[in-house]
């Protein structure tokens, strides 16, 4: 078994995108600047999105034009649709990220359109990033349990999935965007999934609303995943999804892997500062 696992940080973004306090494009830049120093080498940087609907989110432009230069580091965005990909673009962004829910009522909440035509709106995106040279990562949100339909059909997962793929897509994200997984059906999924694409070809996201993040993340480290999004502080959460809590804490999936022997690459006490300072931020 690979005994490296890769460690996506999406504090600066999905952590932060339904916080109370929002953030300056430079106060986004120091936590940015915080994980870096830590070793995190992935991180979602922010979002093309209407800033209207997202003001945490207002920036992002601003915010690339401001990113360290390591060459180590992948740095990513959100970008739903081909309007948001040409600002994407025009602002030097070269790993995007494209989601579309696995259920009719939480995609209408999330972008007010049918999961079909999400679907359609992604792969117009994914075509353009590979004529580009730009990587997507295709997420499925409410993989495992919708707010507002209950649980999600395994299947519909897998048929999405393999949408993606067809598309072009470059990788998978599998995320319990409200965090109501648990490890028997994460293993289950993500099992499957990697019978059929390959787990290097697979990420998973969780949140820990009912306390079971880290144990979702230990399931899906048993069916072979070895990339995880995390968010440094545990912060997030969903502001389209009644009840969703913080992501699975950076720190916490760190000190865990590191405990098991597993190498990420992150310095555990310098991203603990990261912590702190994504805390004394937000407040």
């Amino acid at each position: 078994m690979d005994n490296r696992v890769h460690i996506n940080d999406v504090g600066p973004r999905d952590g932060l995108q339904s916080q109370a306090t929002l953030l300056t494009p430079a106060q986004r830049l120091q936590l940015i600047q915080a994980l870096v120093a830590a070793g995190v080498d992935s991180i979602e940087v922010g979002s093309f999105v209407s800033e209207k609907a997202v003001p945490a989110m207002a920036g992002t432009a601003e915010v690339f034009a401001g990113l360290p230069d390591t060459g180590r580091v992948r740095y990513s965005a959100l970008a739903p649709t081909t309007k948001y990909y040409e600002q994407a673009l025009a602002a030097g962004v070269t790993t995007l990220e494209v989601f579309v829910c696995a259920t009719e009522s939480m995609n209408q909440k999330n972008v007010r359109a049918p999961v079909a035509d999400s679907m359609r709106s992604a792969g117009e995106v994914i075509r353009r990033a590979r004529d580009d040279g730009i990587s997507v990562i295709a997420c499925v949100a409410v993989a495992w349990e919708c707010p507002f339909e209950g649980k999600t059909d395994p299947a519909t997962v897998m048929q999405m999935s393999r949408q993606y793929m067809d598309m072009g897509a470059t990788s998978l994200l599998i995320a319990d965007t409200i965090g109501a997984a648990n490890p028997g059906d994460v293993g289950s999924l993500m099992t499957s999934l990697a019978a059929e694409h390959g787990a290097a070809q697979l990420a998973c996201h969780f949140h820990d609303t009912r306390a079971m993040g880290m144990a979702n993340v230990f399931s899906a480290l048993q069916a072979g995943i070895r990339h995880f999004d995390a968010s440094v502080g545990g912060l997030g959460g969903c502001p389209f999804a009644p009840g969703a809590t913080g992501n699975v804490a950076t720190e916490d999936v760190v000190m865990m892997l590191h405990q098991m022997g597993y190498e990420t690459g992150i310095d555990l006490a310098a991203l603990m500062a990261a912590g702190q300072l994504a805390g004394e931020l937000t407040g």
